[in-house]
């Protein structure tokens, strides 16, 4: 948010009637509004750009695109990496299946040589093969589950850094809309269809010209006269009709002191400290930018 150079300089000066109060209002300045600079939040050629000079726009209303067509690709890109990475996810319990089987069938025969064994019909030998071969297959059941886990867990984490890559894609995607972020009326445009935007690339500005502020400037002596939220009346001019009366409301005061602000300064004249102060105008269409303005406490 910034005043303009034109804006300020036009303040400047109308403070140079405030410190010789030959108008007979209390101060005089300059009316002025808070003003944003939508900038190009992605880059590439600017396909649609639907604002213009004058229009009024609401918050969030979308009103350009920048070009996709890469980023969509990348998107491809990316989802087929991820699918990849999914296709080498083992079934753990599907691969290990003949191993647990073969095991079943070895404790089953185990079970029989031991009856065999406690009936003295069968040599003791066997039946400790047969726990040695069982060991071996649990032995082996667990390795091969931690393999196949591990492959797992380096599947996942790759493709979850997919996914991350996948939504830093999206998410630049949404930011190649253009989005008026506050509601109020282009005062400029910048850029035009078919251009390239960058990134931080200036695109218009827009303001909100139903609540102007009156910058004007106080000497130390009216500034005990004035609060914030002090209700004052503001002079706006109206050519030959003289000036339009509105009803203001004090919205900030500064607390430091400046010299009267003058493109020409005479000794006397610098020698004047003044405060500057805002006053909200609710404006009913005939307060422009840069009117001078006059105010009353």
């Amino acid at each position: 948010m910034r005043p303009s150079a034109f804006l300020a300089l036009a303040a400047a000066l109308a403070a140079a009637s405030c410190s010789n109060g030959g108008d007979g209002h209390d101060a005089s300045g300059v009316f002025e509004t808070t003003e944003v600079t939508v900038s190009a939040r992605g880059a590439g050629e600017i396909m649609r750009l639907d604002a213009e000079e004058g229009q009024t726009l609401r918050a969030g209303q979308t009103v350009g695109q920048i070009d996709t067509v890469q980023l969509s690709l990348k998107r491809a890109e990316l989802e087929a990496s991820l699918q990849a990475a999914d296709s080498r996810r083992y079934n753990v319990a599907r691969q290990v299946a003949a191993l647990r089987s073969e095991i079943a069938t070895a404790e089953r025969e185990r079970r029989r040589f031991e009856a065999l064994v406690a009936q003295k019909a069968a040599n003791a030998k066997q039946l400790d093969d047969i726990n040695a071969r069982l060991d071996a297959l649990r032995a082996q059941l667990k390795a091969q589950q931690e393999t196949l886990e591990k492959g797992n867990s380096g599947a996942g984490a790759q493709a979850r850094a997919i996914e991350a890559q996948i939504a830093q894609v999206e998410d630049r995607m949404a930011k190649c809309a253009i989005v008026c972020p506050t509601g109020g009326t282009v005062l400029a445009k910048y850029a035009e269809r078919g251009e390239l935007a960058a990134e931080g690339r200036s695109l218009f500005t827009v303001g909100d010209i139903s609540r102007m502020r009156l910058r004007a400037y106080v000497t130390a002596p009216l500034l005990t006269r004035i609060k914030i939220g002090q209700k004052v009346k503001v002079y706006a001019d109206d050519g030959e009709s003289g000036s339009r009366e509105y009803g203001g409301v004090v919205e900030w005061i500064s607390d430091k002191a400046e010299f009267t602000p003058k493109t020409i300064q005479t000794r006397d004249e610098r020698a004047n400290l003044v405060y500057a102060i805002k006053v909200a105008v609710k404006n009913d269409g005939y307060i422009k930018r840069g009117m001078y303005g006059e105010v009353d406490f």
